[in-house]
Protein backbone atom coordinates (compact mmCIF):
# COMPACT_ATOMS: atom_id res chain seq x y z
CA UNK A 1 0.00 0.00 0.00
CA UNK A 2 1.19 3.39 -0.64
CA UNK A 3 0.91 6.89 0.77
CA UNK A 4 -2.21 7.62 -1.42
CA UNK A 5 -4.26 4.85 -0.63
CA UNK A 6 -3.58 5.05 3.27
CA UNK A 7 -4.76 8.80 3.11
CA UNK A 8 -7.22 8.14 0.34
CA UNK A 9 -5.66 11.03 -2.17
CA UNK A 10 -6.26 10.45 -5.58
CA UNK A 11 -5.15 12.17 -8.57
CA UNK A 12 -7.36 14.77 -10.53
CA UNK A 13 -6.73 16.88 -13.43
CA UNK A 14 -8.86 20.03 -15.07
CA UNK A 15 -10.23 20.30 -17.83
CA UNK A 16 -10.74 23.18 -19.75
CA UNK A 17 -10.74 26.52 -18.95
CA UNK A 18 -7.76 29.00 -17.24
CA UNK A 19 -6.53 26.01 -15.04
CA UNK A 20 -6.39 23.25 -18.55
CA UNK A 21 -4.21 20.68 -18.17
CA UNK A 22 -3.39 21.55 -14.20
CA UNK A 23 -3.34 18.08 -12.24
CA UNK A 24 -3.99 18.06 -8.31
CA UNK A 25 -4.51 15.51 -5.58
CA UNK A 26 -8.09 14.86 -3.92
CA UNK A 27 -10.00 13.32 -1.22
CA UNK A 28 -13.15 11.91 -0.68
CA UNK A 29 -14.04 12.85 -4.40
CA UNK A 30 -15.66 16.16 -4.13
CA UNK A 31 -18.01 17.40 -6.69
CA UNK A 32 -16.42 20.72 -6.91
CA UNK A 33 -13.25 22.44 -6.95
CA UNK A 34 -12.62 26.36 -7.08
CA UNK A 35 -9.59 27.93 -8.47
CA UNK A 36 -7.93 31.66 -7.71
CA UNK A 37 -5.88 33.14 -9.14
CA UNK A 38 -5.08 37.07 -8.11
CA UNK A 39 -6.11 40.02 -10.19
CA UNK A 40 -3.51 42.94 -10.22
CA UNK A 41 -4.19 45.97 -7.72
CA UNK A 42 -3.45 49.61 -7.57
CA UNK A 43 -3.57 49.95 -4.05
CA UNK A 44 -0.93 50.07 -1.17
CA UNK A 45 0.69 46.51 -0.01
CA UNK A 46 -1.35 45.13 2.93
CA UNK A 47 -4.29 46.57 1.72
CA UNK A 48 -7.60 44.91 -0.02
CA UNK A 49 -7.14 41.61 -2.54
CA UNK A 50 -8.64 40.57 -5.12
CA UNK A 51 -8.85 37.06 -7.00
CA UNK A 52 -10.75 35.29 -10.06
CA UNK A 53 -12.73 32.85 -9.14
CA UNK A 54 -13.29 29.49 -11.30
CA UNK A 55 -15.04 26.66 -10.73
CA UNK A 56 -14.75 23.17 -11.78
CA UNK A 57 -16.99 20.26 -11.43
CA UNK A 58 -16.20 16.60 -11.36
CA UNK A 59 -17.07 14.49 -14.10
CA UNK A 60 -19.10 11.90 -12.49
CA UNK A 61 -18.46 9.44 -15.59
CA UNK A 62 -15.04 8.96 -14.45
CA UNK A 63 -14.67 6.85 -12.34
CA UNK A 64 -10.82 5.76 -11.79
CA UNK A 65 -7.74 8.09 -11.57
CA UNK A 66 -6.81 10.47 -12.93
CA UNK A 67 -10.33 12.09 -11.62
CA UNK A 68 -11.82 14.68 -14.16
CA UNK A 69 -13.16 18.41 -13.72
CA UNK A 70 -14.63 20.50 -16.19
CA UNK A 71 -14.28 23.91 -15.76
CA UNK A 72 -18.08 25.80 -15.58
CA UNK A 73 -18.55 29.25 -17.28
CA UNK A 74 -21.54 29.91 -15.88
CA UNK A 75 -20.20 29.72 -12.33
CA UNK A 76 -19.93 31.04 -9.52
Amino acid sequence: MDADEATGWEAAVLDGGPAAGLRTRVVDRPGVLQVTYPCEMGASPGGPQVEALYVYRRDYRVRSEPLRYRFDAASP
